[in-house]
């Protein structure tokens, strides 16, 4: 008979087998201990070079739970209060306009409050995407403002950002967005350094993420993966996707990489990581903000942002926007989603899992019930092109007995 971890192992080579991803890794934590691991696949098509548990690979949206860590960090110390407004560390944003309802154009605004640092955590502050649909999304898509990694610094696009209206007044509605780009902006304002500094200071060297950070670090060489897309042009394109010949067409290799010349810290999307480094972070999520060399979050503030922080479920919030996870059933904490009811998001979970994952279709979520962490790690975008994370924790589950 085959047994249930056997069935994970399938599965991940069934997608390759597929074409669908290229490659893929998966490991598992419970209790403390690995109890599974499997690498499938190539982290380079074009080299066939293997997907292996060193792998590095653009994290993406993965980056937001930590610059959410870092934050409440700076929150433990008292240097601010969350319901102060983003208007209090960047100026830009002191006059605001909302988008009336029903605006067909960028002009048709009236007066808004900034919003607050927690309506920046929890997706709710009028910000937006440019791959998500409406006029600020267009507005948005025409300067290409998305935080990439080659673009102008954190702080230059985020003053660009500031002079458009928001989608909608903050508190009103949840929608996927660039704020945690712009909680970016707010830690380098309030701690006078460089993101990329006090991410390593505050959490890579406290939980040995020695493979992570905002550029392809020496030495790293083709452990970089290929990003491969199933779209013809854009990969982040969604409002205009259309199936490409080719389901695995590259988008960018180790060679060309715009990570190799990093300017932009993307507090929203712009880490390089390994598995096993951020397994590193989730496994301090699970055990409530402690690490072998002590805590970087208390117990207390690391249960807090994973509660739901919103009035429901973000279905209830009318998003229109593209998101990393379900909606319905569905909640949302400070950086991450927050499981309400499995039975509503029609995915098998326990309450209060609290996980996100990336556009390049990596995922990872911590189980408080089952004390299980998990971290899935490929690079395929965008991360909508197939419900790998719903089958995979319907496998995981599967494999766990009690």
């Amino acid at each position: 008979m085959t047994s249930r971890e056997d069935n994970i192992r399938a599965w991940q080579q069934r997608y390759v087998n597929d074409g669908k991803y290229a490659g893929s890794a998966l490991l598992i934590k419970r209790h403390g201990e690995e109890i599974f691991f499997h690498a499938a696949g190539l982290r380079n098509v074009e080299e066939q070079l293997p997907f292996t548990r060193d792998t590095v690979v653009r994290m993406y949206s993965m980056t937001k739970p930590i610059t959410s860590v870092v934050l409440l960090m700076l929150l433990e110390r008292g240097l601010f209060h969350l319901e102060a407004p983003v208007s209090d560390f960047l100026p830009g944003f002191s006059d605001m306009r909302a988008l009336i309802d029903g605006a067909s154009s960028i002009d048709q605004t009236v007066e808004c409050r900034s919003p607050t640092l927690h309506e920046l955590l929890t997706h709710t502050s009028g910000l937006s995407y440019p791959f998500n649909p409406g006029v600020l999304a267009e507005e948005m898509a025409k300067t290409d403002l998305m935080f990439k990694s080659d673009q102008a610094s954190l702080q230059a696009q985020v003053a660009e950002l500031a002079k458009l209206p928001l989608a909608f007044h903050p508190g009103t509605r949840w929608e996927y967005s660039v704020a945690t780009d712009v909680l970016g902006a707010v830690i380098e304002v309030v701690t006078g350094r460089e993101l990329a500094d006090v991410f390593r200071e505050f959490v890579f060297e406290p939980l040995k993420m020695s493979e992570t950070g905002f550029a392809v670090q020496d030495g790293t060489g083709n452990r970089f993966a290929s990003l491969y897309t199933p779209l013809a042009g854009d990969a982040m394109a969604l409002n205009a996707a259309t199936p490409d010949e080719n389901q695995l067409r590259l988008v960018e290799d180790y060679h060309n990489s715009i990570y190799r010349g990093s300017t932009m810290r993307s507090g929203g999307g712009g880490l390089l990581g390994t598995l096993d480094d951020f397994m590193a972070f989730a496994e301090m999520f699970r055990c409530d903000g402690r690490c072998a060399d002590g805590a970087i979050l208390s117990p207390s503030i690391s249960r807090f942002m994973r509660r739901n922080h919103l009035p429901g479920d973000i279905a209830s919030m009318g998003p229109q926007s593209f998101a990393e996870q379900p909606m319905d059933g569905m909640g949302f904490g400070l950086g991450g989603a927050v499981v309400l009811d499995p039975a509503r998001a029609r995915c098998p979970g326990s309450v209060g899992d609290f996980s996100w994952g990336g556009m390049a279709s990596t995922f990872f979520w911590i189980d408080p019930v089952l004390d299980l962490s998990v971290v899935f790690l490929t690079q395929l975008a965008p991360s909508s092109s197939y419900p790998s994370r719903a089958e995979l924790k319907a496998l995981v589950h599967g494999m766990i007995d009690s």
